[in-house]
């Protein structure tokens, strides 16, 4: 084997086409489409490269940008350079899933050290969700900013540190509606964002006292469970390393036309009708996004 080149590739998908970003048996992941592509075109094998996501993600999650480490041999990316490889994986992967760039990066480049990553979620998509009292809102979330023991907010796992940090959460808005939050730290724990999410949601309703979640938060040691929202509600926004180039768009100002019913309980047809059309705007959104971030550019 010759000298490998180590490259950053960002990556979107749609998060109900795929059991996840990880490579699993048996089932279609994300990781699992990008190399058989790459093996596809004799570009890859698993003896003797590299394919890793830097952010996992569940299934139904949708990824605006998230992005992983790929190794190819030098002698062949010198042949092909960023734009051929970009091009030819886009020509073999469904629409769902779109490769937006590739950056050379030095060896020992870590794609989970990213320095930070950005969630956006929807809380319309949950039943009885109606953001009337703005104040109240971002006072819930303000909960949730700073360093804290998230234990009660996450699927921990054997060796994780459950100290994280938020450095922000605000409303989200489209079209003058608000219709989410967005949320940035430095990295979260498995179900992190959808366990803030339904506890936000909670609060909202008057299902749950500020108190109480608050409490939870403080004392880490008396375990509480409030639940975990639904992925499909969920994008990873952005994945974040200062060394790569801050290759941008404007998030999309098209109107959402699914405007969620208020009443808790609404009929529940009518409810998975709104459902339908509410996810085929996040895709539409996504593909706006893709087309922006993945453009390419003659060298």
């Amino acid at each position: 084997m010759g000298e490998l080149v180590h490259l950053a590739l960002r990556v979107g998908y749609l998060g109900n086409a795929f059991h996840g970003s990880q490579i699993q048996p048996d089932v279609v992941t994300v990781q699992g489409e990008l190399q058989r592509v790459l093996r596809s075109l004799g570009w890859w094998n698993a003896e003797e490269h590299t394919m890793i996501l830097g952010s996992r993600t569940d299934a139904g999650v949708n990824v605006r940008r998230n992005g992983g480490l790929l190794t190819l041999d030098r002698d062949l990316y010198e042949k092909i350079g960023d734009r051929k490889l970009v091009r030819a994986m886009a020509d073999r992967l469904p629409d769902h899933l779109a490769v937006l760039d590739a950056t050379e990066v030095p060896q020992g480049w870590n794609p989970r050290l990213a320095d930070h990553r950005v969630y956006k979620y929807r809380l319309e998509g949950m039943e009885g969700w109606w953001a009337d009292d703005l104040e109240r809102f971002q006072r819930h979330l303000d909960l949730f900013v700073g360093t804290h023991d998230v234990r009660n907010f996450a699927r921990m796992e054997e060796g994780k540190n459950p100290i994280r940090t938020v450095v922000s959460a605000s409303p989200w808005t489209v079209g003058g509606r608000t219709v989410g939050f967005e949320i940035i730290g430095h990295s979260f724990l498995w179900n992190q964002v959808r366990r803030i999410a339904m506890a936000v949601h909670s609060m909202e309703l008057g299902r749950l006292d500020y108190d109480e979640v608050r409490d939870a938060l403080h004392r880490p040691e008396v375990s509480v469970d409030f639940g975990v929202a639904p992925a499909e509600w969920l994008i990873l926004w952005d994945v974040v390393w200062n060394t790569l180039p801050t290759v941008e768009s404007q998030e999309r100002t098209m109107t959402w036309q699914a405007t969620p019913t208020r009443a808790e309980g609404a009929e529940r047809t009518m409810r998975r009708r709104w459902s339908a059309a509410a996810s085929a705007e996040i895709e539409a959104l996504l593909h706006h996004e893709w087309s922006a971030l993945g453009r390419l550019h003659w060298s």
